[in-house]
């Protein structure tokens, strides 16, 4: 049985006057599960985790448990060094972790075996269930599908992230893991293509503004319902797209903030939506009738 597939949120991190607004992240949480969702993701890159100390982090996945209701919950605590990812694991996991996503070390492009070994010591380190994600546009290193099919085999690696944009090489992975491996779409766009032809969810940005909407979409997919999920699928594109005019999460957090929901504010390198992006995320709220 597999732990994790429809849609799941890479959750945003609200500020106010230069503190985690842990107050409008319960409300973000509480919104996600009325919206349907099947699991949650917090401190994830959408998240801004580098930009977070531990006591933030440890309160943050506390709050998401608590609102949780029951939904899964995997936490990232992914760095690029082993005894860091360690360390942050540990620190997480008496906070209501199910899983950890764990990112390919960035910057420091290791091998193929090198990203093998740095996942089979993450996986040994801990009984909790490893979501290993591929994001080479973040890394500078991918994971190919022989790396990720045979960290498969290892028993708490239960799931990938992958967010390559390689249609070939995710459909090689889809059609070869075990049937006890779930593929996540690491990106909403990818969402539709990947769904139909056997992958089991996503891990979404888009979800933080609409969490009905996507979880829809995944359960159209779910139960082979391609036309459905194709009117939504082309319904949501503008958003999918809209969300990546500048670095993530910068747009998600400023239509988030037009639809009142949390202040518009990041700490840096983050910086604040320009006026063309937040006209442009008004304009598809409007067009999605959200404001």
């Amino acid at each position: 049985m597999k732990l994790l597939s429809g849609c799941g949120t890479a959750l945003v991190t609200p500020f106010r006057n230069g503190e985690v607004d842990y107050e409008a992240f319960a409300g973000l949480v509480d919104r996600q599960v009325r919206g349907g969702v099947h699991f949650l993701v917090p401190l994830g890159t959408t998240g801004e985790t580098p930009c977070l100390d531990e006591k933030e982090r440890v309160r943050l996945l506390e709050i998401t448990r608590e609102h949780s209701n029951g939904l899964p919950v995997v936490v990232g605590g992914g760095t690029n060094s082993l005894k860091h990812t360690l360390a942050s694991m540990k620190t997480l996991e008496p906070y209501g972790a199910d899983a950890f996503l764990i990112v390919v070390p960035y910057y420091n492009k290791p091998t193929q075996n090198g990203q093998y070994e740095y996942f089979k010591a993450v996986a040994e380190s801990t009984d909790k269930a490893i979501v290993i994600y591929n994001v080479p546009g973040r890394t500078g290193a991918n994971m190919t599908a022989e790396t990720t099919l045979k960290l498969a085999e290892i028993r708490n690696i239960v799931a990938v992230k992958e967010a390559s944009g390689n249609y070939a090489q995710i459909s090689e992975i889809i059609a070869h893991a075990p049937e006890d491996f779930s593929v996540l779409s690491g990106n909403d766009d990818e969402t539709l293509s990947l769904m139909a032809t056997g992958a089991d969810g996503v891990v979404s940005v888009a979800s933080n503004i609409v969490p009905s909407m996507m979880a829809e979409l995944t359960e159209c997919l779910l139960r082979n319902d391609i036309v459905s999920a194709r009117k939504l699928h082309y319904r949501l594109m503008p958003l999918f797209r809209n969300c990546f005019v500048e670095s993530n999460p910068i747009p998600v957090k400023a239509a988030m903030s037009i639809m009142g929901l949390m202040e518009h504010e990041f700490r840096l390198p983050m910086t604040p939506a320009t006026a063309s992006t937040m006209t442009l995320m008004e304009n598809t709220l409007k067009e999605l009738g959200l404001i």
